[in-house]
């Protein structure tokens, strides 16, 4: 079969993601009252419940298959969820899983119909290029840019300074599965530096965590929207470090890999790192099924740019969160519902 030979191939299972997944959501409050009491704002958005609750009706429940539990996929892909059900009337459940890698696998296989997915990883799998490579995906498509995802390097060892030091350490290289490993190699190559030059680990946002507090490995890639939960709470119990990409090696690899950005960490991002730190970032996707029907992306879409003002409170980074940049994804076509809502923008995408 297509889906077990590409597994083989790749080395992930969804039964595997399936296995780790756990649920991360719970129904939302009410939506709140319309901003008028006027009978025509009621009557108005009386027709949106209504609309809401037929496009819910129109679809089956949709599993949102995010990232590890300590990773920002899952803190606000929870978020999103309880958003869409409290003001668009849908069914979606929010679940941890092995990344962006096997979240797009979830998809092709038909057990999740939403996933949180890197941009590069999004263009490997559609193109069957690098992780993917000769087996595209193509049964997904894009539903919203939503921030960029900086490549953090954390250690704990104040004599790692620079990309090049890693050479001949103990350094996690992203969980399998995960988008975070091609990262890795991306930038460790950029300095010379192959998975052979290092002793590398396997692991999670939260278990390189762990190992770094335990001294168990010297450096972790972490590639996730900063603040990240696994590196604010290594920084609460050990002086961490940030180790920079500086712009002359930046400027090659985004030569070589245009999906690549210039980033900045920002200083006080984290306790103890008091200055900017230089790196780079992807940007974090939502995918969906095609499966899926327009009336469902459409609430899901509406159901994030509508709320931003109410969703900012809960985290963040929906700070960062834009219906322009949002539409700004070109290697994978977008969705009809979610094109549906940026045409009432005024913003055309591709689709299909």
């Amino acid at each position: 079969m297509k889906n077990l030979t590409r597994r083989s191939f790749i080395g992930v299972g969804a039964s595997a993601a399936m296995a780790a997944a756990l649920v991360g959501c719970s129904s939302g409050g009410s939506s709140s009252a319309a901003s008028s009491a006027s009978a025509s704002a009621s009557s108005e958005a009386a027709s949106s419940a209504s609309a809401s609750a037929s496009a819910a009706a129109s679809g089956s429940a949709l599993r949102f298959v995010t990232g590890g539990e300590t990773g920002t996929y899952y803190a606000l892909g929870t978020i999103m969820a309880q958003n869409a059900n409290a003001k668009a009337g849908l069914d979606v459940t929010a679940v941890s899983s092995g990344g962006s890698q096997s979240n797009v696998l979830e998809l092709e296989d038909g057990t999740a119909q939403l996933g949180f997915c890197q941009s590069d990883v999004e263009a490997y799998a559609y193109d069957g290029t690098n992780l993917f490579e000769g087996m595209p995906v193509e049964v997904f498509s894009t539903v919203a840019n939503l921030y960029e995802e900086q490549v953090q390097i954390v250690t704990c060892d104040e004599s790692i300074k620079s990309v090049a030091d890693l050479k001949g350490k103990n350094v996690s290289i992203g969980a399998a599965g995960s988008g975070v490993y091609f990262n890795a190699i991306d930038v460790l190559g950029a300095y010379g530096i192959t998975e052979a030059d290092i002793n590398p680990t396997y692991q999670s946002f939260g278990d390189s965590a762990d190992a770094l507090k335990d001294g168990k490995i010297d450096a972790a890639f972490i590639v996730a929207g900063a603040p990240t939960t696994a590196i604010t709470d290594l920084s609460t119990t050990k002086q961490a470090y940030l180790v920079e990409i500086d712009a002359e090696h930046a400027a090659d690899l985004i030569k070589q890999s245009p999906y690549y950005n210039e980033a900045t960490i920002k200083a006080g991002t984290y306790t103890g790192i008091d200055s900017d730190v230089s790196t780079l970032s992807v940007g974090a996707v939502v995918i969906a099924a095609d499966t899926c029907s327009e009336d469902d992306i459409y609430a899901f879409t509406a159901s994030i740019f509508d709320n931003l003002d109410e969703l900012k409170t809960s985290n963040a980074k929906f700070e960062e969160f834009d219906v322009k940049k949002a539409a700004s994804i070109t290697a994978v076509p977008y969705h009809p519902g979610a094109a549906k809502y940026f045409a009432e923008q005024g913003i055309t995408v591709a689709t299909k």
